[in-house]
């Protein structure tokens, strides 16, 4: 899709959320990997790191993304930052007008939404006085058609594409970037209630920092993306009709 200048990840300073495990310790690991001079990794519990984080390097940070107190410490803290990558996310599993629990999809927003947008508002200015930078946000194929088995999460993640968008336009003038990433099903806590085919985290780092690198505006980083987009395409209702018979399936099943 759309591209313009990205930042390199050889010599960035980078700040990844949500990376104790997943696709935001893939972040962290690859990030280190291609060069990057600094990586803080933000957790929710910095005594209770995974021992995969801790064998990174990376410097832990405390960053509960709802916790504005923690955003701006972080923002403050890692002063030299050129890349934020906003990963942390939130899939409660509940329906969204059924639900069992009616506050489930509020705090799918506050994780999935509106951290990534008080993130950006703190590290804007850091990015902008470093020169310029990218600002990278792991969505999800829930965000590009309603997805009736993911309840709260699908409209937050379409809310956070949005957000990407407008983020764009107003911070071009800065010299930052926006990537959003499109991912399919991956390997992690989150889709372990998926059977079949699932990405390997790194795989989906690696895209997304390809991507980002490119200044690329929307990447599908993963095939499940790339199809879910065709088959969008192709027959809108059709595809939404399908995954709304998913919201009654027994068992989830990607194709594989």
């Amino acid at each position: 899709m759309t591209a313009g200048r990205g930042t390199p990840v050889e010599g960035a300073r980078v700040v990844v959320t949500g990376a104790n495990r997943g696709i935001g310790l893939a972040f962290v690991q690859e990030a280190l990997a291609q060069g990057a001079t600094t990586v803080h990794a933000g957790v929710r519990d910095p005594d209770d790191v995974t021992p995969e984080l801790a064998a990174t390097g990376a410097t832990v940070i405390r960053l509960e993304v709802t916790d504005p107190r923690d955003v701006a410490a972080a923002a403050e803290t890692c002063a030299d930052t050129t890349i934020l990558v906003n990963n942390a996310g939130l899939f409660t599993g509940n329906r969204l007008v059924l639900a069992d629990d009616p506050e489930a999809a509020r705090r799918e927003m506050e994780v999935n939404y509106f951290a990534p947008l008080h993130l950006t508002r703190a590290f804007a200015p850091v990015l902008a006085a470093n020169g310029g930078g990218s600002i990278v946000n792991v969505l999800s194929v829930a965000a590009i058609a309603p997805t009736a088995f993911m309840g709260g999460y699908s409209p937050a993640k379409v809310a956070a594409l949005y957000l990407g968008g407008i983020a764009r336009a107003e911070l071009e003038p800065l010299a930052i970037t926006v990537t959003s990433l499109i991912v399919g099903s991956v390997d992690t806590r989150m889709a372990a209630h998926v059977q079949g085919r699932k990405e390997d985290p790194r795989d989906i780092a690696v895209a997304g920092l390809r991507a980002m690198s490119r200044g690329e505006w929307v990447c599908d980083t993963d095939p499940m993306a790339v199809d879910a987009r065709a088959r969008l395409a192709r027959d809108p209702i059709r595809y939404e009709r399908g995954l709304g018979k998913l919201l009654h399936a027994t068992e989830l099943r990607t194709k594989g």
